[in-house]
């Protein structure tokens, strides 16, 4: 079958402001409504596709080409994706590259979700820009800005969490040292990573009881990515915030935002979040710059943090906005940004060996 026959006509994006953008359907022939974001990346579509952060939301790439490389087995992070649709400027239908077996718009078309190519995007990127969060649909007529705003309000406050995370626990062999990863929609390279530095890796689901994560003996407890309103999660963070005070802890992304929350911070939205593998961030202590992965759109405010037993260990370079945390007197602290990347730099991967190390520290203690 000639590729150009994946397509569906034509197709609209209707946004919130009653703004609309003619493109050409591919992928699967469903409506699409979410947020509509944008992500920086010149690769890593695939990571992003499979990303469950971006469940409930439509990503604009603003890298022109995007699909050249297809799709392959191995760059998946979760087993489908949670995004609900994606706007392209150009779409690849003939990929090239050794590992592909299929194209995005077939991989689209199996996980169900539609893409909107041919589109504007930096108009797009442009709105978001400085109109901040908005909400679109792509389907394949142009909607009335009315019915758009109703859909927005019908989903706004849906918690996106335990649509995304681990319905059971999972376990994954290790010799060292053993981490109870808390899923709240985590990446499976995060995973990874742990196994790569040869930790014994336990998944439980974000909701499972702190007598569960005790009974499982960890070493360290990890709190993941995962997407929307952090405070959402508040009903769980006086239990979470139990569970960190007795065992070495992480927090990346959503985890480093949930673990604010546990101490009395708050949480603000974005006017359009950051998204893509070329954020720099400062570390407070080193006056270090690194370039970070990121995915997120809301941040924990500063000022918040006062009265907190938290200090500020990292800072945005762009915006100044907080990229991570350390309290001040446990094995506690977290990032905003991604250490495990994919796609984007590996330049923060330290912060597992840090992490583990940290375990070491507490386990020569306890076994002294």
């Amino acid at each position: 079958m000639n590729r150009e026959e994946k397509a569906f006509g034509t197709g609209y994006l209707t946004l919130e402001s009653g703004e609309v953008f003619t493109g050409t359907l591919y992928g699967a022939p469903v409506n699409g409504f979410g947020e509509v974001v944008f992500t920086t990346g010149m690769t890593g579509y695939q990571e992003v596709m499979s990303d469950p952060s971006f469940a409930g939301q439509i990503v604009t790439f603003t890298y022109p080409l995007i699909g050249n490389y297809g799709i392959n087995p191995k760059d998946f992070e979760a087993q489908k994706p949670a995004l609900t649709g994606m706007i392209v400027s150009e779409l690849c239908l003939e990929p090239s590259h050794y590992e592909s077996t299929k194209t995005l718009a077939e991989a689209a078309e199996e996980f169900g979700f539609p893409i909107l190519a041919g589109i504007d995007t930096r108009t797009i990127t442009k709105r978001v820009r400085q109109n901040g969060p908005l909400f679109g649909v792509i389907s394949d007529q142009p909607m009335q800005a009315e019915e758009v705003v109703s859909l927005r309000n019908k989903h706004a406050k849906k918690s996106l969490v335990a649509e995304v995370s681990s319905q059971r626990i999972e376990r994954y062999p290790g010799t060292g040292e053993h981490v109870v990863l808390v899923d709240l929609g985590m990446k499976q390279s995060i995973v990874d990573a742990l196994l790569a530095l040869g930790c014994r890796v336990t998944v439980v689901p974000f909701d499972t009881s702190i007598e569960q994560i005790k009974s499982l003996s960890p070493d360290g407890l990890m709190f993941s990515n995962g997407p929307g309103d952090p405070e959402h999660l508040l009903a769980y963070c006086s239990e979470w915030r139990k569970a960190a005070e007795q065992y070495p802890t992480l927090g990346i992304c959503l985890g480093h935002q949930v673990l604010a929350l546990m101490y009395g911070g708050k949480t603000e939205k974005l006017a359009y979040g950051h998204r893509g593998g070329n954020h720099p961030v400062k570390d407070l202590e080193t006056g270090k710059v690194y370039m970070t992965s990121q995915n997120h759109g809301y941040v924990v405010k500063e000022e918040s943090l006062e009265q907190s037993e938290l200090n500020v260990s990292y800072r945005n370079v762009n915006d100044g906005s907080v990229e991570g945390l350390t309290h001040k007197s446990l094995p506690v602290f977290s990032v905003q940004y991604h250490p495990e990347a994919h796609p984007g730099p590996s330049d923060t991967s330290h912060i597992f060996h840090q992490f583990i190390q940290s375990m070491r520290e507490v386990g020569a203690k306890t076994y002294a």
